[in-house]
């Protein structure tokens, strides 16, 4: 049919010049004769001068051909595809007895041939589990692929799926293959492969097993013998494959070699991303792959309330009371939420997988794949980097030996709660180093348990009190007060010098001279972001702030995306920061999900983060707190209300940011009560907030067990306005009322 399309577009030209050349003819005819008669058409060419009559037989003649010449050319193709198609029918029903015949060989991954302009493309990897499964006859590796009939496919021996991947040195043989179902993911050709013939598809017909949309999956080669009792029983699905070559090669892993959605990391950023994504796209296939042996899981309780549990079992449980009472797990969602990652490619409806215990070594951004610490090779179309950070340690302690590393603790995961809760009931004494929030609130939950125990607690740090970084120096104080009155022994501004294990115990000498012996240490001395993949991805690292640099819709690349500890992102009030907390990894994570999908919306929240020592004391904050800022408290009187316990029983959860990112500050009213002349009595800091100055503005702002008013603090931060009295400002936050 091309070839009567070109033709005709050749001839056309012709014939319309012929035709009006007919008409102009007559048209002068009827002229000449002072009238164009009625009766004779326009088309009558007996007046027309001499030559026009000509010229119309051959625009006849040449249409006429034309039309005789395609009809001729269809029916010589039809005919030929007919024929080609029943040959090779013919040739398949006699391969059964064949392929029988031929040796037992060990199974192999494959790689299904490219499509090609004359075959129609693979289907979308989300087949209906519950349809059919498709069955496919095999062919020797000097054949092309061919797709079985209905009637062939209803045979016992064309019940398995096999595929093979020929190395390009060995000659053209039956290849070993591996059995596995009709669902399973498609994978790309390889160059060989993709070389081969096209696949003759018969023409679809109603078969009452396989559908026509099943048959259209691409045809493996080399077809292991099998016995027909067991053809006829549903296949074992295949959970590894191993490939077969000169040398032993690792098996690879299970999962598909591609999804739309990869999750590098398996925290709180990941989880919340993977939410949004399939809150926009319902039938999205997200995989989140973590060097972590759980799911994902919320990291503040093993610092805060799974110290306080009553359950012995707290450790396998990892469920724990909130301060209000309600008893809730660490993990976001339990196992019946998540679906496996092998069956996450043939999933109809999308879901959320977990690869858990691989770590992803490479990343290869042109090729957009990456490459597990098993050598396994998985493509995306879109990626988000949620990688966290990792412990810092002391030199001196890297430096101290194997014994010493033994016994102290860097504090991040699962596992080293589950340790740390170990090690506090068997030994008698244990120091932490380090007086930010981590170091803090260890300090006061291992206080806690030391009153009903003969354990030892100890913190040491450089600053002159607890969290003397974050908080003035009068709140810092009085909050080492507290941490002293939970069975801590504070040792401030200690610099380690070294340490040594020596009798049975580790002995840390301080430059100052001091000594303390203790049988553990936890090192808390801060968070190193994530950024392994920075080198293999090409992805730039900030120099001033560690982690990935990204815009403002936390891309590092067009289709990749980074959030959580390891952004380095650009706050447009505050300007570029790295922000460790919760509240950050909830909102970045979920504001990455929505761009992945499309969204394209710019990061502008102000996260939040808090701290508790315990039920009675805790604080939020907002923005950029350091102690090295100008700082103005005003502060009032603590009622029963104003605790972390009563604040949870208001709000109903223990992760505060969960309901505080639900509401938005629009037009806080003032309270009416009078407005205090400065810092209330010396040393009662019950309730009150902390503003954090730059420039007489307010940068950053403390609630001290003040709780559920964050959105009117982020609306002051986001304003950026001078205030001239903040006593004043201070009234939004209704802390003179009882």
């Amino acid at each position: 049919m091309l070839k009567c399309r070109t033709l005709w577009r050749t001839l056309a030209p012709l014939a319309r010049t012929s035709s009006t050349v007919c008409r102009q003819n007559a048209r002068r005819a009827g002229l000449n004769n002072g009238r164009l008669p009625a009766c004779v058409p326009a088309a009558h060419m007996s007046t027309a001068p001499a030559g026009g009559g000509r010229e119309n037989q051959l625009y006849v003649l040449l249409v006429g051909a034309t039309c005789v010449g395609g009809a001729i050319y269809a029916y010589r193709t039809v005919k030929g595809d007919s024929q080609r198609y029943q040959d090779r029918i013919d040739e398949i029903s006699s391969r059964p007895l064949k392929t029988f015949t031929e040796e037992p060989a060990t199974p192999t991954q494959s790689e299904p041939p490219a499509p090609s302009p004359a075959e129609p493309s693979p289907p979308a990897p989300d087949a209906d589990p519950a349809d059919p499964p498709s069955v496919w006859i095999a062919s020797t590796a000097e054949e092309p692929a061919v797709e079985a009939s209905p009637q062939e496919a209803a045979e016992p021996a064309a019940a398995l799926i096999v595929e093979e991947e020929p190395p390009a040195a060995e000659p053209a043989e039956a290849r070993p293959g591996v059995v596995a179902e009709a669902d399973e993911p498609v994978i790309e050709a390889s160059p060989e492969e993709a070389a081969e013939p096209p696949v003759v598809e018969p023409e679809p017909s109603p078969p009452s097993e396989p559908t026509p949309a099943e048959l259209t999956e691409p045809v493996a080669e080399s077809e292991p013998p099998a016995a027909e009792s067991a053809a006829a029983e549903p296949a074992e699905p295949q959970l590894e494959a191993v490939t077969e070559s000169g040398d032993a090669s690792p098996a690879s892993h299970k999962v598909s070699s591609h999804t739309p959605y990869l999750l590098i990391g398996g925290g709180t950023a990941s989880f919340a991303a993977a939410r949004s994504i399939r809150a926009r796209d319902p039938g999205a296939r997200v995989l989140i792959v973590t060097d972590e042996l759980v799911p994902p899981y919320m990291r503040p309780p093993l610092s805060k309330e799974l110290w306080f549990s009553d359950d012995p079992s707290v450790t396998e449980t990892l469920r724990f009371k909130q301060w209000n009472g309600k008893e809730r797990s660490i993990y976001f969602q339990p196992p019946s939420f998540y679906i496996n990652a092998e069956e996450l490619g043939s999933a109809e409806n999308g879901g959320v997988a977990v690869l858990t215990g691989k770590k992803v070594v490479h990343m290869d951004v042109r090729g957009n794949k990456i490459k597990l610490d098993d050598d396994t090779e998985i493509s995306y179309d879109k990626c988000l980097i949620a990688t966290g950070g990792v412990p810092r340690n002391l030199q001196v302690i890297e430096r101290a030996g194997e014994e010493v590393m033994k016994r102290t603790t860097l504090f991040r995961k699962v596992e080293d709660f589950k340790s740390l809760d170990k090690v506090s009931r068997n030994v008698k004494s244990i120091t932490i180093i380090g007086g930010g929030f981590l170091g803090s609130e260890l300090a006061c939950a291992l206080g806690r348990r030391s009153t009903e125990s003969d354990l030892e607690v100890i913190q040491m740090y450089p600053e002159k009190g607890n969290m003397g970084k974050v908080l003035p120096e009068y709140l810092s104080n009085w909050t080492t007060e507290k941490v002293k009155k939970e069975g801590v022994k504070i040792i401030s501004e200690a610099l380690v010098k070294s340490v040594v294990s020596k009798d049975d115990k580790l002995e840390i000498q301080l430059k100052d001279g001091r000594l303390v012996k203790t049988d553990h240490i936890v090192a808390a001395v801060g968070l190193e972001p994530n950024v392994d993949l920075a080198k293999s991805a090409g992805l730039e690292v900030d120099s001033d702030f560690g982690g990935f640099r990204v815009n403002a819709e936390l891309q590092a690349r067009s289709n990749i995306w980074v959030a959580g500890d390891a952004a380095c992102f650009y706050d447009i009030r505050l300007g570029r920061r790295r922000v460790e907390h919760h509240d950050h990894a909830v909102v970045s994570g979920r504001l990455a999900g929505e761009n992945m999908t499309g969204a394209n919306k710019p990061y502008w929240h102000q996260s939040m983060f808090w701290s508790d020592l315990g039920p009675d004391v805790g604080y939020e904050a907002i923005g950029i707190v350091d102690s090295s800022l100008p700082t103005v408290g005003v502060f009032a009187k603590a009622t029963a209300k104003d605790t972390p316990k009563a604040a949870t029983e208001e709000s109903g959860t223990g992760i505060r940011s969960e309901s505080e990112t639900e509401h938005t500050a629009s037009s806080p009213v003032a309270s009416s009560a009078p407005s205090p002349t400065g810092v209330q009595h010396k040393d009662e800091y019950g309730k009150g907030v902390i503003f954090y100055l730059r420039d007489k503005v307010v940068v950053g702002i403390i609630l001290w067990n003040v709780f559920n008013r964050m959105p009117i603090a982020r609306k002051i931060i986001k304003d950026g306005e001078e205030h001239a009295d903040l006593n004043e400002v201070a009234k939004l936050f209704n802390i003179h009322d009882d």
